[in-house]
């Protein structure tokens, strides 16, 4: 198929970008029934894979959020057909992609956009994407990405913060061996490895429920992938793929959200729709604290009035990759730590800048100390009390909202906007089990370069 060419020229103007702030009044237990979406983490894998076939892809229980949105900008840019054609449902047909050019007002608004490498070198030979952003909780770096599909035979290079990639002819299967587990990097190369020449191994590949649900996913479009040991994929390359239909898999990080935030109020909370296999770690930790955990079919249901004398214990735990304490529910769970009776232990083994929230926990009172990047130390327990906030990624910030529920007082939160990239109706769900919160516009609304 040839690609219309269009001149390499962005025109700007600055437009208001409204962080948003909740504001929340704490001390209210939560109680109630809420219901999970779906994982963030899998349907931005899955829309950049509906680009590896002309043929109509169907997404359901796609979360309604910033990243998706984001995500289906990107790819209308391309000249892909997105259809938002109900709430939580989408149709994604590429067959008239235009433009493989990925710019850096993409890149910057979200880390996932890198993904769209894989899919659209393997399918159209070349493609030019930027250098992604993403959340600030660490140096993750893209080099990872490049160097697997340098593997698959691909021709890259990087010119004033983009990167330059062909395939010539076709890429060819190989040897995909990555230095640490990333499950961006294995979900990359697993995109690229379908539709290339041959047969590839990709080790260790992450085990993560997102990568087998887009494994689901690409088997389901034809593609031919086996996991024949839990950190090694085997591919067999075909030449074409087909549409397929895929109802994503539900979040679990944002049912640790929940499950910790009954806990950390005192309330009784069921989550229905908690994808309970894939929280083991999670849960182990949480009954070790003190939790009431009931998981059955349906969900899991939460007692957050503690130990018979009405307390938590302090523990120690550490991050890792799947099945290990997932990163994205670390800070939530040290939230809950600082209402834990005694000492804490926190070690982050994934991102070397993910406690960087701990600092706002201090300014609620937490007797919390940063020992170094990958490593801190809570007392308790400490009452909160609220105190205005300012949220520095996504998973911290759904943190901060835990905290000043159970805070004493006003809370206010700035940059709401962080946490709807990654939460489907937050504010929404939060009132919903009795919390007192509410989103509005920031005071001070900033100003930004945004394409035309």
């Amino acid at each position: 198929m040839a690609l219309r060419e269009r001149p390499f020229h962005w025109e700007f103007e600055t437009e208001p970008v409204d962080r948003g702030v909740f504001r929340i009044e704490g001390g209210v237990p939560l109680r109630g029934t809420v219901r999970v979406s779906g994982a963030k983490n899998a349907a931005l894998k899955l829309m950049a894979a509906a680009t590896l076939t002309g043929e109509r892809c169907r997404f359901d229980n796609v979360p309604e959020i910033e990243d998706v949105r984001v995500m289906a900008e990107t790819l209308r840019d391309l000249g892909v057909a997105v259809d938002h054609v109900a709430p939580n449902r989408y149709e994604i047909a590429s067959g008239d992609v235009e433009w493989l050019f990925i710019p850096l007002e993409a890149a910057a608004k979200m880390r996932a956009s890198f993904m769209l490498l894989g899919p659209l070198l393997t399918r159209f030979g070349r493609v030019i994407i930027s250098n992604p952003g993403g959340d600030r909780i660490g140096r993750r770096p893209v080099n990872l990405h490049v160097d697997a599909m340098r593997a698959l035979g691909a021709q890259i290079e990087y010119r004033n913060g983009y990167y330059f990639a062909r395939a010539p002819g076709r890429l060819r299967g190989g040897e995909v061996v990555f230095p640490q587990v990333t499950v961006m990097g294995t979900e990359n190369a697993l995109l690229a490895a379908v539709l290339a020449e041959g047969h590839t191994t990709i080790r260790p590949a992450a085990r993560e429920p997102e990568v087998d649900d887009l494994i689901a996913f690409l088997v389901r479009m034809g593609a031919h992938i086996e996991r024949v040991a839990p950190d090694v994929i085997e591919v067999e390359g075909v030449r074409r793929l087909r549409g397929a239909d895929h109802t994503v898999v539900a979040d679990r990080i944002e049912a640790g959200t929940f499950v910790v935030a009954a806990a950390v109020t005192g309330g009784q909370v069921r989550v229905e729709g908690a994808p309970r296999d894939f929280l083991s770690a999670f849960v182990e930790v949480l009954e070790r604290v003190g939790v009431g955990i009931h998981i059955d079919d349906q969900g899991i249901t939460v007692d957050g009035r503690g130990l018979p004398d009405g307390t938590y214990r302090g523990t120690t735990f550490e991050t890792g990759p799947y099945p290990g304490f997932p990163t994205d529910l670390q800070a939530p769970t040290a939230v809950l730590l600082t209402q834990a009776e005694g000492e804490s232990r926190v070690h982050e083994t994934i991102f070397e800048d993910r406690l960087e929230y701990t600092a706002e926990l201090a300014r609620m009172g937490a007797r919390v100390e940063l020992l170094d990047p990958h490593h801190c130390r809570i007392w308790g327990p400490t009452p909160l009390h609220g105190a205005d906030l300012d949220v520095p990624d996504l998973r911290a910030g759904a943190s901060l909202i835990l905290a000043a529920l159970a805070a004493d007082g006003r809370s206010v939160i700035d940059g709401a906007i962080h946490v709807e990239r990654g939460y489907e109706n937050i504010e929404r769900k939060f009132l919903e089990l009795g919390a007192r919160i509410e989103r509005s516009p920031a005071a001070n609304v900033e100003a930004t370069a945004q394409p035309v």
